[in-house]
């Protein structure tokens, strides 16, 4: 039932904000979703364990977060063209793109991979709420991997200014290996969005 209540949620969203791409829409939904059970617990799997965010997703709807989830990643053309080449072999991107690409200068888009490299990534956020906003950042990881975002706060004047800011995640010893999870939240006095992290230790 979850892909007719999340068209629904959509749906309104779209009402909502008619200019919004269905980017900034997916965005809305899942930064704005909320991680626990209706009893505040962890959410469980089938075996009655704590489920993991491949069983999850970002989490269970909240529709009227959603509605104004004050930031929001939204995509260009351009941003889709790392997720193409994860796909597609050069030829076929660019046929689809209608112009050159190179796929071994792209960084795919994928889970980040941690060996003893530290691995960093550009995200935009756009502002669609107050006019005048800060939100500081706030993220969780687990023990054996450290993360660093800079800028630490992002400050906003007007409605739909975008921000830039770097994650970077480094591996603190350990020999652990497999998919661990976190997740970054940007916090400011009304609104949380909140993104959830995993990364493979290799």
């Amino acid at each position: 039932m979850s892909c007719p209540h999340l068209s629904g949620v959509a749906a309104l969203i779209k009402k909502a904000h008619p200019d919004w791409s269905p980017a900034a829409i997916k965005s809305a939904i899942m930064t704005t979703a909320y991680a626990t059970d209706n009893s505040r617990g962890p959410i469980l799997d089938e075996r009655r364990l704590p489920a993991d965010l491949f069983a999850v997703g970002a989490g269970h709807v909240d529709p009227p977060k959603a509605m104004d989830p004050g930031l929001v990643y939204d995509l260009t053309p351009q941003d889709y063209i790392p997720y193409l080449c994860g796909l597609y072999a050069n030829n076929h991107v660019r046929a689809i793109v209608g112009g050159p690409v190179n796929c071994s200068s792209v960084k795919s888009v994928k889970l980040p991979a941690i060996h003893s490299t530290p691995v960093s990534y550009t995200r935009t956020v756009t502002n669609v709420g107050a006019p005048r906003s800060t939100y500081r950042a706030m993220v969780d990881v687990p023990e054996g991997v450290s993360a660093r975002v800079d800028p630490t706060t992002l400050s906003f004047e007007k409605v739909d200014e975008k921000k830039s800011f770097s994650i970077t995640f480094r591996r603190r010893g350990g020999r652990r290996q497999g998919a661990v999870e976190g997740q970054l939240r940007w916090v400011s006095t009304k609104h949380v969005v909140r993104s959830p992290i995993s990364i493979i230790l290799e």
